[in-house]
């Protein structure tokens, strides 16, 4: 009875209580920081027999028009055919029957939830609740912000890799020449108005052309090489706002227009000198070019016109890693603010009575069991390393860390952070010279009337030393010259940060602890960083005199030192995890070659070493470990996008097609339904403008593809064609 409650191809969740999906998403609703979660839509059905209970259920959707009540409602009433039909004629049971729904979307705009209710047969009725659980009527405006929200989940969400969702439908969002149209109207009517539905997790402040809605559009032409749209759109914009200008400056490059860019950033940079979103349009213009010292000087304008933006400092510590300038590279990285992790809105989940996820047929026969198998299981070792949880912010400075590791080798980033940070040794000796010098004067100074209450030198609650000095609530220094780079804090982040710092610091000493109880022991060559003495959260050098007496070893200052901040010292414990889990893996790898023995993992394994390469720039053994996942019957879609990625960038066409295919399979089988914007497209349409849209139809067509797949793949080719993709008409 319950099977034939079910929908066809449509993912389900059963609720336990009728309704209670709808009552969490409205207690949810004030929880919703930015873009908002994927679209609900809640069924109930019935069999309208007297005494039989009603069934609810729901899924999450995205991709679906929300531009109107009417064409929510088709959607509701659609589903009234996808019910399941009894398997046999001697089946008996009741029918079951839609008898009402709920469409819930939220608007990212006015921060409401826009609903419309389906009564079948029946009326419609369309209506917006606020964070506070009142009703109020839909709008045209807040329908067309609704839209324009509901469009720009289906973009950013589309691929993305952390977010996911049980019963999650992904839907063609923009199917047609005239629905982009569309969303190009709305865009521009809206794009004030952009900043408030929020950034990314990397951006502290959300500006005009730094959101949500600018990424969206970005991504959407970008990633199929349609930058004239985009340049259309910003071209009208920047006559209403200069700072647009580094959006259309950005979109001139992509269409190979420097000539146009170059004129459009001269001339914004006189209107807006202070834009650090123009200066790094710039700055990755010149880099593109070689030309790294004058990026460098563009980096350091937009560092002190954005102080307080991680990303001013990180695309600073890019260009000092480009010049090779190590030490000041890790100055600035060790200045950069952090800030606290908000990931993708998302429903709370509920205990479901029973999930509904039926197995689509046209790839069923390509793709492994879903059971899990022993291929699933992996060594506490690998299951516990810190970086893969690493996000917004952390993870970049992570990424920072990893290219410096890369370039100059473990050990010699040891050196240069000792030489750049004040150590905890030398910090401990330092102090110890500061007490014996304060005990002498004290003895000298026989006048009982004149002596006072020395106070310890204060330690903050992370055991650092703190400054006597009075600390402003911004610390800000303008970057110029050559010289080190200053920190800078900003009181009202420091608390999360610190927090944040201190997760990761209990993660690592787990991961030590376990180290010390087994007995293990660093590998010969890789060295355990010392700790430095990180500093509460100013960053500044303390001045300090030379060290003097009997236990000195040598005449030293910190003039010259920085304190190394909690965060990035957890960092390179984070680092130093990786580098010896690798080295143990390599080790192992070439022991096993030698002896002519196979080597052995199980395909979560092969997974996390595959990732670990990648973060570590091992791209070679990276893809040999993600090459021996696939001999394993797991199912799993990451191997194979990380492989589809790695045979795009060579541009061997053959292997490329042949991943996208599983690839595709595995996102059809997930209940996605989009051709674009996914990872498949964006590289398909760089392969089809090296090779040309017949040559990759006729490659797929000789693979001699079972008729389901190539229908799949198919969508991808077709979509390129109808919005004129480089590249589609050859």
């Amino acid at each position: 009875m319950a099977a034939e409650a079910a929908f066809k191809d449509v993912p389900e969740i059963f609720e336990i209580e009728l309704g209670e999906a709808l009552i969490a998403r409205s207690e949810a609703l004030a929880t919703f920081r930015e873009l908002g979660p994927p679209d609900l839509c809640h069924v109930v059905k019935s069999t309208g027999r007297a005494g039989q209970r009603d069934m609810g259920s729901y899924h999450y959707v995205s991709g679906i028009d929300t531009s109107s009540s009417a064409s929510l409602a088709a959607y509701i009433n659609s589903l009234t055919y996808s019910i399941e039909e009894p398997q046999a004629w001697f089946t008996k049971g009741p029918t079951w029957k839609v008898k009402n729904g709920c469409f819930c979307c939220f608007n990212a705009f006015s921060r409401v939830d826009v609903r419309v209710d389906v009564k079948i047969p029946g009326g419609v009725n369309a209506y917006a609740i606020d964070l506070r659980g009142e009703r109020h009527p839909a709008s045209p405006d807040i329908w067309q912000e609704t839209y324009l929200s509901a469009v720009l989940r289906a973009i950013l969400y589309s691929d993305d890799p952390t977010y996911f969702l049980d019963a999650y439908r992904r839907l063609e969002p923009i199917s047609s020449p005239d629905a982009e149209m569309r969303f190009l109207q709305a865009a521009e009517t809206l794009f004030m108005k952009g900043w408030q539905v929020g950034s990314d997790p990397e951006i502290q402040v959300a500006t005009v052309v730094s959101n949500h809605l600018t990424a969206g559009i970005l991504k959407y032409f970008g990633d199929s090489g349609r930058w004239q749209h985009a340049a259309n759109l910003f071209e009208k914009l920047a006559a209403r706002d200069p700072e647009v200008s580094s959006l259309l400056a950005r979109s001139y490059i992509g269409m190979n227009e420097e000539v146009k860019a170059v004129q459009v950033m001269a001339t914004a940079m006189r209107e807006t000198p202070q834009s650090y979103l123009l200066l790094h349009t710039q700055c990755e213009f010149l880099r593109s070019k070689g030309r790294h010292a004058w990026a460098l000087k563009l980096a350091r304008q937009a560092v002190n016109c954005a102080p307080s933006e991680f990303v001013t400092w990180e695309k600073l510590t890019d260009i000092y890693i480009d010049l090779k300038e190590y030490e000041s590279a890790l100055l600035t990285l060790n200045s950069c603010p952090m800030f606290t992790f908000n990931g993708r809105d998302a429903h709370r989940n509920l205990t479901a009575l029973r999930l509904h996820l039926p197995i689509k047929a046209a790839v069923a026969e390509i793709l492994p069991e879903r059971e899990k198998t022993e291929d699933d299981e992996a060594d506490p070792a690998l299951h516990r390393l810190p970086a893969p949880g690493l996000r917004g912010t952390w993870a970049r400075a992570y990424a920072l860390l990893t290219r410096l590791v890369s370039q100059i080798g473990w050990d010699e980033l040891l050196k240069t952070r000792s030489a750049v940070f004040v150590m905890e040794e030398e910090y401990r000796m330092q102090k110890a010279q500061a007490d014996v010098a304060a005990a002498s004067r004290e003895d000298a100074d026989d006048d009982a009337s004149t002596k006072g209450v020395r106070a310890p030198p204060s330690v903050d609650r992370e055991g650092s030393p703190t400054s006597s000095a009075t600390q402003s609530p911004v610390q800000t220094h303008p970057v110029e010259g050559e010289g080190p780079l200053p920190t800078i804090r900003i009181s009202t982040e420091s608390g999360r940060e610190q927090s944040l710092g201190a997760d990761k610091a209990a993660a690592v000493a787990k991961v030590n602890g376990r180290e010390n109880a087994n007995g293990e022991s660093a590998l010969e060559g890789l060295q355990q960083p010392a700790q430095a003495a990180a500093g509460n959260g100013d960053g500044e050098s303390k001045e300090s005199t030379p060290l003097i007496g009997p236990g000195a070893q040598e005449s030293f200052s910190f003039s010259n030192k920085r304190l190394c901040e909690r965060w990035l010292d957890n960092l390179f414990m984070v680092l130093y995890e990786d580098l010896r889990v690798w080295t143990i893996f390599r080790a192992e790898v070439t022991h096993f070659k030698t002896q002519h023995v196979a080597y052995r993992k199980s395909g979560l394994e092969w997974e996390i070493l595959g990732d670990l390469g990648l973060r570590l720039h091992h791209k070679e053994e990276a893809k040999e470990a993600f090459q021996r996942a696939l001999d394993t019957p797991r199912y799993s879609i990451k191997p194979w996008a990380k492989l589809l990625e790695m045979y795009a960038e060579e541009g061997d066409l053959t292997r490329t097609l042949q991943v996208a295919i599983r690839v595709a399979a595995y996102q059809y089988g997930e209940y996605c339904e989009l051709a674009y914007p996914t990872q498949i497209a964006r590289l398909l349409f760089k392969l089809e403008q090296a090779h040309g849209h017949a040559k990759i139809w006729n490659t797929l067509l000789s693979m001699g593809l079972p008729d389901p797949i190539l229908l799949v793949m198919q969508r991808y080719l077709q979509y390129g064609q109808r919005f004129k993709v480089e590249g589609s008409d050859f």
